[in-house]
């Protein structure tokens, strides 16, 4: 079930008035509710793959009750490699499995052997990365005491598959989200108003920035060989603030969402694309997955704790496993490599902790310099995003090579020209709306706050009116296949 969507539209003020009115305040009937809306929203899909689900949920309960009840150290690690094998094996069988087997064909017939492999014709169970990745937080915390686990199978099920950010993030911990189903809760009325106010801008982000944009970078992406270099740079720039208003729109729906339930979902965009280097860059794209792999790879590897060499190691194994988690595909690995390249000069300098604050903090304009640094980091993005697009290694080095040709210097031109100008005109009133309140949650969290109610529901009313006026053809959202 899309968010964008007739059915999501029926579904969500049905469930909300199940969940505030029906179910009397009862913890365990709203918890309940939580986990039969949940596994409709997912089985909306594929109701097949809802075993799945049960299944995680059933495995790290069972091993986070075993953990809290073992003191043999042994014993408990085997626990916890249970989970981790449980998890990363279905992963890894699901979207993994041909790309292992087809790249060990290629590497045995390269050295002269005829092997032939058998690939299996797998669906991909959506969300799959996001889930798993949530339910292995749960173990490990348990593992490392800091979090005690929960007999309450119910809560437990409702933390797993919790609709808003079942199918793509945020990747929430269990030491933050599952307390808040132990906890009784009463509707806010604020609380639930500036939730309506985010997702009206994820759905903004989403429909009038991301689909329009997907249509031109398509265009481009599935013809490259026929466009002049200006034109490829015009279509990276495209899936540039595509993939951006795709994610963050998500999220900001899924967020707007869960206040509406009451709950409290982790920030995971924080306006990346201001960013001044690229290692601010990583604190502010697609938070939830950067800080797990922090916690639960970089610092258990040893972190920055010790000599350089292990500092640059480090580096380059989270990253990389950050471009192989998004797909299976080389493609990703050489865009979590390229970033790690982009992010070494910062380590070797010790500069990768400078920009911690929002850029122009309390100033309308950035200095000429912070100007000079987004704009460097902004270009090393987009050149990075052509891998990420990108259908094979071949595809992206022969994008590439359209790029720096002589063509590089003439005016943009493919077919729908016109309607991408419109598009461009969008992403400007988009991007002036995002600069003058990155220093909120999202956009227009504060947006006309202070104004009369009239001129302050016009705003959004005229933000409604754009998403079915300006809404671009409907495209998925592309982290779904993550």
């Amino acid at each position: 079930m899309l968010f964008n969507s007739i059915d999501f539209a029926i579904f969500l003020p049905i469930v909300f008035i199940l969940y505030w009115f029906v179910t009397n305040n009862n913890l365990r009937l709203q918890n309940l509710l939580i986990v039969a809306a949940s596994y409709l929203f997912y089985g909306w899909w594929d109701w097949k793959f809802l075993s799945l689900i049960l299944f995680s949920s059933v495995v790290d309960y069972i091993i986070g009750l075993g953990l809290a009840k073992e003191d043999n150290a042994t014993k408990r690690k085997a626990l916890l490699w249970t989970s981790i094998i449980v998890n990363l094996g279905f992963l890894g069988m699901f979207k993994y499995y041909n790309f292992f087997l087809d790249n060990f064909v290629t590497a045995f017939t390269f050295f002269g052997a005829d092997i032939k492999g058998g690939s299996l014709n797998i669906i991909l169970p959506v969300g799959i990365s996001f889930y798993t990745f949530q339910t292995l937080s749960y173990s490990i915390d348990i593992y490392k005491k800091k979090l005690e686990p929960t007999r309450d199978f119910i809560a437990f099920s409702a933390f797993v598959s919790f609709f808003p950010q079942l199918v793509a993030g945020p990747i929430e911990r269990a030491t933050h989200l599952l307390p808040q189903f132990y906890t009784k809760r009463t509707f806010d009325y604020r609380l639930a108003v500036d939730g309506m106010r985010q997702i009206l801008w994820g759905l903004f982000k989403k429909v009038v920035i991301a689909d329009n944009c997907a249509e031109y970078a398509n265009l481009i992406f599935n013809n490259s060989d026929d466009y002049s270099g200006s034109t490829l740079v015009l279509g990276a720039l495209f899936f540039t603030f595509q993939i951006y208003g795709d994610f963050s729109g998500y999220s900001d729906i899924a967020i707007g969402t869960s206040r509406l339930f009451g709950f409290d979902l982790m920030r995971n965009f924080a306006f990346p694309y201001f960013s001044r280097d690229i290692a601010e860059f990583w604190r502010r794209w697609h938070i939830s997955l950067s800080t797990w792999f922090r916690d639960y790879l970089y610092i258990p590897l040893g972190g920055s704790k010790g000599g350089m060499w292990m500092k640059v190691r480090n580096t380059f194994i989270i990253f990389i496993v950050s471009g192989f988690w998004h797909g299976a595909n080389w493609t990703f690995i050489v865009w979590g490599a390229l970033n790690a390249i982009y992010f070494l000069p910062l380590l070797l300098t010790n500069n990768n902790r400078n920009n911690l604050h929002i850029v122009a903090e309390g100033r309308y304009l950035p200095t000429i310099k912070e100007l000079f640094s987004m704009l460097v980091t902004f270009s090393l993005t987009v050149f990075a995003w052509i891998f990420f697009r990108a259908d094979n290694m071949s595809h992206a080095i022969s994008y590439i090579s359209g790029i720096f040709s002589s063509s590089l210097f003439t005016v943009p031109r493919f077919a729908g020209m016109g309607g991408a100008l419109n598009t461009i005109i969008l992403l400007l009133i988009f991007v002036v709306a995002e600069w003058l309140g990155r220093e909120q949650q999202y956009a227009i969290a504060s947006l006309g706050l202070k104004w009369k109610r009239s001129f302050r529901y016009a705003i959004y009313y005229a933000v409604i009116i754009a998403i079915f006026w300006f809404g671009g053809k409907e495209q998925d959202f592309i982290y779904f296949q993550f």
